[in-house]
C-alpha cells in the first residue's frame, strides 16, 4: 500500500470539491447581482437576495476544502503501529484513512474512505494497535490491519 499515493488521490478529491463548490460560489454569486443602471423588479430583488443566501451557505464549504487540503499537506503518512492521524486502519474488512472525511474513492485497486481525527469512531479507536478491540455505537470492533 502506498500512503504517498493514497495522499496524492485524497488532495485530488479534496481540490475537485474546491473547485465544484468554487464554481456554485461563483454562479450564486453572480446571480445575485443587480443591474443598477435599470429598475429593478420585485421578484428580480428577491431573485438576487435568495441566490446571496446561497452563496453565503456555500462559504463554509469552501471553507472546510480549504482546511483540509492543508490537514492532507500536513499530515505525517508514515507507517503506523496504533491508530492516529495519518494511519490506515482496517475495521470490518472496511480501510479507513484518518486525515480529512472523504467519499469513498479506490487507491491500488482497494477501496478507502477518510474520516477526520475528529469523528467518534476515531475517537474510541485512536491508540489501538492491530488486534485490539474497541466499543463503537454499543458494538464491538476489532483493529484488523494498520499501516
Amino acid at each position: 500500500m502506498n500512503k504517498q499515493r493514497m495522499r496524492q488521490v485524497m488532495l485530488g478529491l479534496e481540490a475537485d470539491g474546491l473547485c465544484t463548490t468554487m464554481d456554485a460560489y461563483r454562479e450564486y454569486f453572480a446571480s445575485a447581482r443587480l443591474d443598477r443602471s435599470e429598475p429593478v423588479e420585485i421578484d428580480e430583488h428577491a431573485q438576487a437576495v435568495s441566490a446571496r443566501e446561497l452563496a453565503e451557505a456555500v462559504d463554509h464549504p469552501l471553507h472546510d476544502h480549504a482546511e483540509n487540503l492543508e490537514t492532507l499537506r500536513n499530515a505525517d503518512f508514515g507507517p503506523k503501529s496504533v491508530v492516529e492521524e495519518g494511519a490506515v486502519v482496517r475495521i470490518g474488512g472496511r480501510n479507513l484513512v484518518v486525515a480529512v472525511p472523504t467519499v469513498t474513492f479506490v487507491c491500488d485497486g482497494e477501496e478507502f474512505m477518510g474520516i477526520s481525527a475528529r469523528a467518534p469512531i476515531f475517537e474510541a479507536m485512536q491508540g489501538k494497535r492491530a488486534g485490539e478491540s474497541f466499543c463503537f455505537n454499543g458494538r464491538n470492533m476489532v483493529v484488523e490491519f494498520i499501516a
